[in-house]
């Protein structure tokens, strides 16, 4: 296995300790990273929109990360690197994403999901030499196992034969799609044991380290062949290459963890890649959203109106929103592992989608003539093809739907309407958090924590009574998702009286897509809670009253009103008003570095 190197650039523990404020961090790639809408730019939106349309990586925009140092940010600190806390790891990205998903995953997410078994579960050596590797600059793969419905990066399945004596394990298999397989010094592989059935005990985690495999040797040893990039656009787009393994050996040092412990450690660390897909997906939306009030502004100088303020006001309170649910996702994993697993599905689950209809609804504006509407529907429309890719497709959605689905009676028998109010640092953005230890997660069981925040959340804002402009219509709101929380319970328990898992059906899955939106508001209410007595926008109701009316309306709930105009244009003025401060739209309302109109 290889000995760590020597970190190089900004990316060593000497950064780490000079800056270990990760807004900090993100503030300052946001400036390295420069204007994306400047059409001379080498990390602006053309360029990296003409990167995605010829299949090539953006040079220009890796050599940035390179500099940055962005490996660091996915080696934990007691290692040398700077991670610490998810949300602050999702704060940095937030500058890459905003400008190319395919730049983040490409150049470093996917290094972080081929590292994170390795830090829940791996020896001491094999922790130091992916420290070493990612800490130098170089980048990790990860070899998934097959999906049913999976894209290319999970069709294909590489299958480990034991050795006779501890003398290791035999691979053979071929993967069509393996992001960075051409550049990767170290793959993380998750292979089926060969004899076994497609039960979770016979997938494993091995560690290859490319020194050791990317040579063809005598036919004991067998071979490993990298094919190359492949000709493809999009998230994939010069990342992505062909890996075939021909009775390649390896050491017995390559398991990670256990033998048959792969389905555990994907269930624990696929909890960390669930809660920062969504952020990285509302970071993508952000510039869209961007670039749909600049357009909508510069049609009409003296103010949006009525003709687009509605629709810009509306996919700005769902950013936020899903910012909200990201947010806490991310938290739980350090303050609730024995539940995290729970909110980690639910926001994959959800967002995308939000975040999608939400897209679809600013090509209205971005159809319409001008430079600002061309750039903006091309970005909307990589966005529109990358999103899927990012959260593995089809077969992303169906694995929480795996996580959920099964548990859903359970917690409607224990947990709904009786489990304690949560931590409030899991809905408080800069509340001190314990270290994240993805080793220490959960993969069934606990308290619904979103539920349970939805119940609490929603008393207090009963009690306070229906006061100021904005309680009648928010008190109304909280009381209708109690009681299709409460709808749930009953129908949960007519499928299953006594709390056991239902079988898969259109009936569980009915009320499994019912329940994500139910315990979503729970999640945003609590965060808007949680933010009172700031000054900032993210404590104002009126981006949560009209969020939460656009989730009634997805859930079909009669009795509520419309958006009044008061609120539309509260949410909508905030919208033009980021735009022109230049400042992001999100819960943090980051500087970010745009010239100003």
């Amino acid at each position: 296995m290889r000995q760590p190197t020597e970190a190089r650039g900004t990316a060593g523990p000497a950064s780490a300790a000079a800056e270990p404020d990760a807004h900090a961090r993100a503030d300052r790639l946001e400036r390295m990273l420069g204007d994306p809408y400047d059409p001379a730019g080498p990390v602006g939106l053309r360029a990296l929109l003409e990167a995605g349309r010829s299949g090539v990586r953006c040079a220009a925009g890796e050599a940035v990360l390179d500099d940055f140092g962005l490996g660091a940010e996915f080696v934990p600190r007691d290692r040398g690197g700077r991670l610490e806390r998810a949300d602050g790891l999702a704060a940095v990205l937030a500058a890459v994403f905003r400008r190319d998903l395919a730049l983040g995953f490409g150049h470093g997410m996917t290094s972080l999901f081929a590292a994170s078994p390795v830090w829940a579960a791996g020896t001491e050596r094999q922790r130091e030499a992916v420290a070493g590797l990612l800490l130098g600059g170089g980048r990790a793969a990860i070899v998934h196992h097959a999906l049913a419905h999976g894209n290319s990066l999970l069709r294909g399945e590489v299958t480990a034969t034991r050795r006779a004596a501890g003398r290791g394990f035999v691979l053979d298999g071929r993967k069509e799609a393996v992001m960075n397989a051409d550049r990767a010094g170290m793959f993380t592989v998750y292979a089926r044991a060969a004899a076994a059935t497609q039960g979770p005990g016979g997938l494993s985690v091995l560690l290859l380290d490319r020194d050791t495999s990317d040579r063809d040797t005598s036919d004991r040893d067998g071979s490993a062949r990298f094919t190359g990039r492949r000709p493809t656009d999009g998230l994939r787009g010069g990342y992505t290459g062909g890996l075939e393994l021909l009775g390649r050996t390896v050491p017995e040092e390559s398991l990670v963890g256990h033998e048959g412990q792969g389905m555990r450690l994907a269930l624990q660390t696929f909890q960390l890649s669930r809660a920062l897909i969504p952020a990285a997906l509302v970071a993508g939306s952000d510039t869209v959203l961007r670039t749909a009030v600049a357009a909508a502004a510069r049609q009409a100088p003296k103010g949006i109106g009525d003709r687009f303020g509605a629709l810009l006001a509306g996919v700005f309170a769902d950013l936020l929103f899903c910012d909200s649910l990201a947010q806490s996702a991310l938290r739980a994993l350090h303050l609730t592992p024995h539940s995290a697993h729970l909110t980690s599905a639910t926001v994959k689950y959800l967002v995308p989608d939000l975040l999608r209809d939400g897209l679809e609804e600013l090509a209205q504006i971005l159809g319409t003539a001008g430079p600002d509407s061309e750039l903006g529907a091309a970005q909307l429309r990589k966005l529109l093809r990358d999103a899927p890719a990012a959260g593995l497709g089809h077969a992303g959605t169906a694995a929480c739907q795996a996580v959920l689905v099964p548990q859903l009676p359970g917690l409607a028998a224990r947990s709904w309407f009786t489990a304690p109010e949560p931590p409030h640092a899991l809905w408080t953005a800069g509340a001190g958090l314990p270290p994240l230890d993805l080793g220490g997660l959960a993969v069934a069981g606990g308290d619904d924590t979103m539920a349970a925040a939805l119940v609490h959340a929603a008393r207090r804002v009963r009690d306070r009574g229906a006061t100021g402009p904005y309680g009648p219509v928010l008190s109304r709101l909280v009381t209708a998702f109690v009681a299709e929380l409460g709808l749930l319970r009953d129908r949960l328990r007519f499928l299953a009286p006594d709390g056991r898992p239902v079988p898969p059906g259109p009936a569980v899955y009915s009320l499994t897509d019912r329940y994500v939106l139910v315990a979503a508001a729970g999640a945003a209410l609590a965060t808007w809670e949680r933010r009172g007595g700031t000054d900032s926008f993210a404590a104002h109701p009126s981006w949560l009253v009209l969020a939460l009316l656009r989730l009634a309306r997805r859930l079909g709930l009669t009795g509520l009103p419309e958006p009044s105009p008061a609120v539309v244009e509260r949410v909508g003025g905030e919208a033009l008003a980021r735009w022109r401060t230049g400042r992001s739209y999100d819960l943090r309302a980051a500087p970010l570095c745009v010239e100003r109109p």
